[in-house]
């Protein structure tokens, strides 16, 4: 609109449900609409207009009729919300045009009933909102910059503002209509001397939200951010931005939570432009996105730009084109070039700046993922993009997904973090290289049947269920000692191992368990070694013939020796080894120096492990997530310090804050194989 100083249309609505303060927040309807014109130049009023709307649903609760004193009789005979917004814009614009003016804003009581109601109803009933409705002031903000002792913004009402100026209320019976003419008494008062206010201040709602890029260095108050969690997998940025409809986001957002596997987990985190959107914001807890209801809970400006920060140039690049639609492509051959892709979406989705549009995601030295992101100029393009969904290219076929400027940064950050091994300092002189595991460090091998194996367990079941499952027997379970099977796609087989503390004690829990119920299913329970346990968790078969070892592509099981710096003696004994060595592997061992006699250690190469073809691996859960995190019999602290220092000087390498892909990356496994390893506590290689 050309100018919003002519005229305020005071408005004013009631829902079926929860009003004043909670406007809003039950996610009930409209069911009064109530509104006046004010001109701001001839301090004049218009007529008095007062309509109902009939809701979809006409349950009314007992504070609604209290306060409203209307019946589900009178609303059934009411217009739907469309019909009465048009009867609304064609009556102000009528009005308007008798009384000269061109141009109008609404005035409301507080922000909630523009964006905690009117906005979000009108989306999910797939209405067309007119743009006065994106344009509103604020009666308490304004009256707070007139009498800025009357007390904080949220804490006014309109009886407080009113006793404030020495008004007296209005005298009206009918609901809403009361409250319109108390707001007309205030802006009256505020438009004459001594105050002279001019409305100048417009709150605005965002037409639609804009994907952008975050860089980690930016700074991002904790007290704009929320994490919404219960999501569709499928769902999008606009899909997210769609359910806070009303409430403003800021550029870039909103990023999509990715599990260890680099898929959605159903959680988002939402940056809002202000603390007073993002308190808003958090009222819609337990709102619905189409049959499902979602959870908003409190987050960090730390969270986020975990999530959503890049500092990738090439990733900046990419997203600095704004306005594009992204798609995510999936299970691309590794020998795909970029002409190969163009081709497969074709000439009905050109990408945007052709090769420039296009971004291979690769590891660190260069191998392709086989994932890729797409721009596309129109959400058409996208659209005729997603048609291919599952095609063939070559002889695989290709996931397409909607992505968003956040996943793109999370998939690149996961793929082309520095290897944690490149970080760690060359020893010094006189000591001796670390040896890095194939196997976690807190499993031990050996023929003890302490362990017990988990068959047929519920593909939907997690490390709570098994705790669950186990009873009063989880007080016997070691620590970091349940691992679960996932198979070569990274989802649940269905196993799981659990270290015990002792034989006699995996004996009583295989005999109590076994056949017990977890869900709709039955569990088989038995007894095993650790042996047999870490042979599977590396890859082998655990059947009635015996162990079948694990497949490796590699021309040989033996790693290559490296050179070790010489061991002083004394420095690293054999015996004072902590952890046994790798299953799948014979190390060869350098021979020691004939000036020194003391046994030498086993040197691995980490990229050889990280190489192998696994197809089971141990679980790590995903990281802990509001608003409250799972202990999993973590060791107490300092236990495992405590162990390393009874040993005589071994060579000890503190890891702390670091995320589970370091510590693979460390132990020598593949970036899906992750022991349950604590964050902040010690790791002794």
């Amino acid at each position: 609109m050309a100018s919003h100083s002519d005229t305020l249309v005071v408005f004013f609505g009631a829902t079926a449900g929860a009003n004043g303060g909670k406007l809003g927040s039950d996610e009930r309807e409209l069911i009064l609409l109530v509104w006046q014109i004010v001109d701001l130049h001839e301090n004049k009023v218009g007529k008095l207009k007062r309509t109902l709307v009939q809701p979809d649903s006409a349950d009314l609760s007992e504070q609604c009729k209290e306060e409203t004193g209307l019946t589900a009789e009178e609303l059934c005979k009411a217009e739907p919300l469309e019909s009465v917004l048009q009867q609304f814009y064609q009556s102000v614009s009528a009005e308007l045009k008798s009384l000269g003016r061109s141009s109008y804003t609404l005035c409301v009581d507080g922000p909630l009933l523009i964006r905690q109601v009117l906005h979000p109803e009108a989306s999910k009933k797939n209405l067309v909102l007119p743009e006065c409705f994106y344009t509103f002031v604020d009666l308490k903000k304004e009256f707070h910059k007139c009498c800025p002792n009357a007390g904080p913004v949220k804490d006014l009402t309109l009886t407080s503002m009113l006793d404030y100026v020495c008004i007296p209320a209005a005298v009206e019976q009918e609901a809403g209509m009361r409250e319109v003419k108390n707001m007309v008494l205030l802006i009256l008062h505020l438009l004459t001397e001594p105050y002279n206010h001019t409305f100048s201040t417009f709150e605005t709602v965002n037409y639609k939200f804009e994907s952008g890029a975050c860089s980690k260095t930016e700074a991002v108050d904790s007290e704009t951010v929320i994490r919404a969690r219960g999501l569709p997998w499928q769902s999008s940025d606009q899909d997210i931005a769609r359910f806070f409809k009303g409430l403003n986001i800021a550029k870039g957002g909103v990023a999509l939570c990715l599990n260890a596997q680099g898929r959605r987990n159903g959680e988002a985190l939402v940056r809002f432009i202000n603390s007073e959107h993002r308190d808003m914001a958090l009222e819609r807890h337990k709102h619905h996105m189409g049959n499902r209801y979602i959870e908003v809970y409190k987050a960090t400006g730390e969270e986020f730009l975990k999530i959503a920060g890049g500092t990738s140039n090439e990733v900046a690049q990419f997203l600095s084109k704004e306005n594009q639609v992204i798609i995510r492509m999936r299970g691309l051959p590794f020998t795909a070039t970029t002409q190969d892709v163009l081709g497969f979406l074709g000439p009905e989705s050109p990408v945007t700046d052709g090769t420039e549009g296009l971004l291979f995601v690769k590891y660190p030295d260069g191998r392709p993922t086989g994932d890729a992101f797409v721009l596309f100029a129109c959400e058409e393009y996208a659209q005729n993009a997603l048609k291919k969904h599952k095609q063939i290219l070559g002889k695989r076929y290709i996931e397409l997904f909607r992505s968003t400027a956040a996943e793109v940064q999370q998939v690149l950050n996961r793929y082309m973090s520095t290897p944690l091994i490149s970080t760690l300092p060359p020893p010094p002189p006189q000591m001796v290289s670390v040896p890095v595991l194939a196997t976690s460090p807190f499993i031990t091998t050996g023929s003890t049947r302490d362990c017990i194996r988990l068959r047929g367990l519920p593909y939907t079941a997690a490390i709570e269920d098994i705790l669950d499952f186990m009873g009063e027997h989880t007080i016997d379970i070691k620590p970091h000692g349940v691992h679960m099977v996932l198979n070569q796609q990274g989802r649940p087989s269905g196993d799981a191992f659990i270290q015990m503390k002792s034989a006699d004690r995996a004996f009583m829990m295989a005999q109590k368990c076994h056949k017990k119920m977890m869900k709709d299913r039955y569990v088989e329970v038995f007894q095993c070694s650790t042996e047999e346990m870490s042979f599977v968790l590396m890859g082998g078969t655990l059947n009635r013939s015996g162990l079948s070892p694990p497949p490796c592509k590699l021309p040989c099981l033996s790693p290559p020796t490296y050179a070790a710096f010489p061991a002083t003696p004394g420095m690293l004994p054999t015996e004072a080894a902590l952890y046994q060595p790798p299953l799948l592997a014979t190390p060869r061992t350098p021979q020691a120096p004939a000036h020194n006699p003391v046994p030498a250690l086993a040197y691995y190469s980490p990229q050889l492990y990280m190489n192998m073809n696994m197809s089971y691996t141990t679980y790590y859960p995903s990281p802990p997530v509001s608003p409250s995190t799972v202990s999993y019999f973590a060791a107490p602290p300092g236990s495992v310090a405590a162990a390393v220092a009874a040993q005589p000087a071994p060579a000890i390498a503190r890891v702390s804050n670091y995320a589970p892909e370091d510590y693979s990356s460390l132990l020598g496994v593949s970036d899906q194989g992750r022991s349950l390893i604590q964050p902040k506590e010690w790791l002794c290689l």
